[in-house]
């Protein structure tokens, strides 16, 4: 499915093919790359004149998922392209039948407020979303863990 954002970029499911752009924005905004090859085909990337301009991950987890990689090259920041893929990427969470969202965040916590994630303490995540390797290792234990109830949004 592709999406034109309001930004002007496309919105499209990520390809193999991008995973090295994908990678490249992702250590340039100081995000772990644990993980992403395996979630890789439920990336949602922005592309502009065939760059990526921007990437929301969605890391399947049983009943679950995590958001996560969520990345805007600096150009394309305040533009509204970071919320059209959070959107995007909590739209495919529903479509799926998810019963919640969870993200781990370092520098966000005032921003995924606005789209009904709250903060929760890390031992209310479910094992599912804990046996990921971003939630295990790749994120430091000080981040903010959030959480967006799914079911009933509808």
């Amino acid at each position: 499915m592709t999406t034109l954002t309001a930004s002007g970029a496309t919105l499209r499911p990520a390809r193999t093919a991008d995973l090295p752009a994908i990678e490249r924005l992702l250590a340039d905004s100081a995000l772990p790359l644990a993980g992403v090859s395996e979630a890789l085909e439920t990336f949602t990337v922005a592309e502009d004149g065939g760059d990526i301009v921007g990437v929301a991950g969605l890391e399947l987890c049983r009943g679950n998922a995590l958001l996560r990689s969520v990345a805007i090259t600096p150009e394309w920041r305040s533009r509204g392209l970071g919320r059209s893929l959070v959107t995007h990427v909590i739209a495919d969470a529903e479509s799926r039948g998810l019963r919640a969202l969870y993200l781990l965040t370092t520098t966000a916590d005032q921003y995924f407020p606005s789209f009904g994630f709250r903060p929760i303490a890390r031992d209310e995540v479910p094992a599912d979303v804990r046996e990921t390797e971003e939630f295990r290792s790749a994120c430091p234990a000080s981040a903010t863990v959030m959480t967006c109830p799914l079911a009933g949004r509808r």
